[in-house]
C-alpha cells in the first residue's frame, strides 16, 4: 500500500481505505477462484495495482469519461482506475465468467458504484466509449479489430479518444502500421525494476460516426 501512496500521495481517505482493502479481498477470493498467480498475489500492489495505475500517469480522466476494460481478468486495470477516478464510468468485460465472479465480489466489497461488468466477448458489446483499456490481451492489430466501432466521437480529455494498452517488451513490429501510436515508458514514472520494460501505448481511434 505504501507503494501506491509513494506515487499517488493525494488520495482521499476513502480511496486509501479502498486500496488497502484490495489485498484482503483478493487474498480471500483467490483461494476460492484462482485469478491471480500465487507469486503475483504476494506482490499485488506492484504487479497489478500500480501497473494498472500506470495509465493514470499518462492521462487524468475527466469526470464522466466512459472506459471499457477488455479482458479484465481479475479486474485489472479497471478496478484500480475506478478507485482513482470515482467520477468516471467503467465497464469491465471478460469472456471467462468465473473471473468476473471475483471482480463482482471485489467491486461489492469496495463499495464501488462506478463499475459494471459483462460476461461477453468484446465484439458483442454494444455502445461507445471514450477509452478502451487493457493489459496485453492480444497483438495490437487483433485488438484494434476487436474494438472497431466502439470509440465515441466527442472528445473530452487531453488525449484523443482511443486505446490505452499496457504492454511490455519491444513493440516496434506490432505498432509499425500505427503512425499515431505513442508509447510511454512506465520506467519514467515508476522506479521499481519491474517497470523497466513496461509501457502504456496510446492509440487514437476515429469514431465510426
Amino acid at each position: 500500500m505504501d507503494l501506491i501512496l509513494k506515487y499517488f500521495p493525494n488520495l482521499t481517505d476513502e480511496q486509501i481505505k479502498q486500496f488497502k482493502a484490495l489485498e484482503d479481498l483478493y487474498q480471500d477470493w483467490n483461494l476460492k477462484i484462482n485469478v491471480v498467480s500465487r507469486k503475483d498475489i504476494d506482490e499485488l500492489y506492484l504487479r497489478h495495482v500500480l501497473h494498472s495505475l500506470g495509465i493514470a500517469k499518462v492521462i487524468e480522466f475527466k469526470a464522466g469519461t466512459r472506459i471499457l476494460d477488455v479482458g479484465t481478468g481479475g479486474g485489472f486495470p479497471g478496478i484500480p482506475l475506478a478507485i482513482l477516478f470515482p467520477d468516471c464510468n467503467f465497464h469491465l468485460v471478460d469472456s471467462i465468467a468465473k473471473k468476473l465472479k471475483v471482480v463482482d465480489e471485489v467491486v461489492a466489497g469496495l463499495g464501488l458504484c462506478n463499475v459494471k461488468t459483462t460476461h461477453s466477448r468484446v465484439e458483442d458489446i454494444e455502445g461507445q466509449y471514450d477509452f478502451i483499456v487493457s493489459r496485453a490481451v492480444a497483438y495490437m492489430p487483433t485488438f484494434v479489430h476487436w474494438v472497431k466501432g466502439k470509440i465515441a466521437k466527442n472528445q473530452n480529455n487531453n488525449l484523443k479518444n482511443g486505446i490505452l494498452y499496457l504492454k511490455g517488451g519491444d513493440l516496434s513490429e506490432e505498432l509499425q502500421t500505427y503512425e499515431t501510436a505513442k508509447v510511454y515508458e512506465l520506467s519514467s514514472f515508476f522506479n521499481e525494476p519491474f517497470f523497466e520494460t513496461k509501457k502504456v501505448v496510446h492509440l487514437p481511434l476515429k469514431s465510426r460516426g
